[in-house]
């Protein structure tokens, strides 16, 4: 992400767990990504543990899931439905990336670097809440569905 072309200073900040350590200096936080191993059972559950200390608020746009591994299901320990499942539970986007091939990587670094822009209000027009109704899909199932 940090290669990225952005206008704006891009700051990234990775954390394994949440909450964060408080810290009077921390910059604003503009989009919350929730990175899921679809290799490890551990990793949904670190995801699922930090969950609860994210304000309601940032779930309005601001927070997305990435399933990472996506392109080798032979390896799967999570079955995609499940982290679907997640998405759909707290109305956020997912996306589905294998970061081990760079040209998907770098996609995907894009996708996130102009959704942080959005959610930033850096893109006129553009707000988080917009962003996350066009992210919505009429194919994804309902969750009941999955």
């Amino acid at each position: 992400m940090l290669k990225e072309d952005c206008a704006s200073e891009l700051r990234v900040h990775l954390a394994k767990a949440l909450p964060l350590p408080s810290n009077v200096n921390r910059p604003r936080i503009d989009l919350i990504v929730f990175v899921i191993n679809l290799h490890s059972k551990y990793s949904l559950q670190h995801v699922e543990e930090s969950l609860h200390h994210v304000d309601a608020s940032f779930f309005l746009g601001r927070v997305c899931f990435l399933g990472t591994g996506a392109g080798q299901e032979h390896h799967y320990s999570l079955h995609r439905n499940t982290v679907l499942k997640l998405a759909h539970t707290y109305r956020s986007p997912l996306f589905f990336c294998d970061l081990e091939v760079e040209d998907f990587r770098a996609t995907m670094a894009q996708r996130l670097v102009r959704m942080l822009l959005i959610c930033a209000g850096h893109v006129r027009g553009v707000s988080a809440l917009n962003l996350l109704s066009l992210l919505r899909t009429s194919e994804t199932p309902p969750p009941e569905e999955l």
